[in-house]
């Protein structure tokens, strides 16, 4: 008897779930040489409130772990992905175009990045925050805390490598995140899903959806229950990062704008050493003060 391969049907992630898009809607993935690869939901925008809802659950919570606790989830998550790392080889490769040393490479930066950012779970209100001099009897502390609810568009190039340094920075602070993955290289980002599904991460830190970015951006940029947002893969598609800007800018959310050239917005080196700039970028400053006494 010939054996009939069980296809993968490619979901979204939501609230720790991996529910179809409520509109019934899916479209074709192809790898970079034009085959067929896979079918995705294509998200709509209820799916998307959907995806706020979850975060905005989960954020308090996340936000209230010990950093010790954060930064142990987090490696946790780079283990899982560690053990599938033939799986997210061949995906990248088949996405990226890229030979498969270039894929393992990418891979293995992404691994690498992943455990980077949950190192500094414990670190960055040291680098970030401090003890004050104030002229008075008083503690002046500063402390970095979580924005809230942060949406994201992930690179539409580098499928995982880019992803994972959009994705970590964000939450290891102690947000939560709404993103939308590459339209044309969902399926690494899916797998990731999947790695944060089978780890420690509470339901609802890390909702991902696929589909098109021109019908999701604008409504995350407007949507009143986001508190922040990062423009990163609007760089290959033809969206108006500015529009998305004004649209933010209605009820006072953060932006972080793309990466601008003469050419418009590009997708930065993703092997380069990123520092904190993305780490800071989702982060308040909250100023104590408290009598010293005598």
């Amino acid at each position: 008897m010939t054996r009939v391969e069980v296809k993968k049907t490619y979901k979204l992630y939501v609230g720790g779930a991996f529910p179809r898009s409520e509109s019934g809607r899916s479209y074709a993935v192809s790898d970079a040489r034009g085959q067929f690869l896979a079918n995705a939901s294509l998200a709509s925008r209820k799916d998307a409130r959907d995806a706020v809802v979850a975060a905005r659950k989960a954020q308090p919570g996340w936000a209230g772990a010990t950093a010790y606790n954060r930064g142990q989830v987090l490696y946790r998550v780079a283990e899982v992905m560690e053990s599938r790392r033939t799986q997210f080889v061949e995906e990248t490769r088949a996405a990226e175009g890229v030979t498969p040393a270039r894929a393992a490479a990418l891979v293995d930066a992404a691994i690498d990045r992943w455990v980077w950012y949950a190192g500094w779970s414990d670190k960055y209100p040291q680098v970030l925050g401090g003890l004050n001099p104030v002229a008075g009897p008083f503690f002046d502390i500063s402390l970095p805390e979580p924005t809230g609810v942060v949406a994201a568009l992930a690179p539409q190039g580098s499928s995982l490598l880019g992803l994972v340094s959009v994705v970590a920075p964000i939450i290891v602070t102690g947000n939560t995140a709404v993103v939308l993955a590459s339209r044309e290289r969902p399926v690494p980002a899916i797998t990731l899903a999947e790695s944060l599904a089978t780890s420690d991460v509470p339901g609802g830190v890390v909702n991902l959806l696929t589909g098109d970015p021109a019908e999701m951006a604008p409504w995350l940029a407007s949507h009143r229950d986001v508190n922040a947002i990062d423009l990163t893969g609007v760089a290959g598609t033809a969206i108006d990062w500015a529009e998305l800007e004004r649209a933010a800018a209605d009820n006072l959310k953060r932006v972080r704008r793309p990466r601008l050239s003469q050419d418009g917005p590009t997708e930065p080196d993703w092997s380069a050493n990123l520092g904190l700039d993305r780490l800071t970028a989702f982060v308040e400053t909250k100023t104590v003060w408290h009598p010293k006494g005598r």
